[in-house]
């Protein structure tokens, strides 16, 4: 699974690991999740013309970036919420995504507080995507 900052990153620097980690994904080599709350919240950040002001990538451009985005992710539905769990309860929706889903990652440039939850799940990892590149080389 794809946080949203690691979206926006790799929209705004072509030379990154979240560039990579999302060229992997629309190549096929990850299968991403997506569920209604990430959606809302890719949707709603991708719309953020300030956000990106100097990426080189415009609103249409962007728009159609996660179409093809969405294309190549599975559609995942939450029917048990895990709250309250972690200190931002923005980020809980991550968790509840990749169980709910049986992901093995979440790659987020927020590792500390994603990982930093009071309930431990073993199911699934989380990673930079740095660090998700390089377990991949492994």
């Amino acid at each position: 699974m794809v946080d949203t900052n690691v979206l926006v990153s790799a929209i705004r620097s072509a030379d990154g690991a979240a560039r990579e980690v999302l060229r992997r994904c629309l190549n096929g080599d990850a299968e991403p999740l997506i569920g209604n709350a990430l959606f809302l919240e890719y949707e709603d950040v991708l719309s953020r013309d300030r956000l990106f002001e100097g990426a080189g990538i415009n609103a249409e451009e962007r728009s159609a970036l996660l179409d093809a985005v969405l294309s190549v992710c599975r559609w995942t539905n939450v029917a048990f919420l895990w709250r309250p769990n972690l200190p931002d309860e923005a980020d809980n929706h991550l968790i509840e995504l990749a169980v709910a889903g049986n992901a093995d990652w979440i790659i987020t440039r927020n590792t500390r507080d994603v990982a930093g939850g009071e309930l431990k799940f073993d199911s699934f990892g989380v990673l930079t995507p740095d660090a998700w590149l390089r377990q991949d080389e492994d």
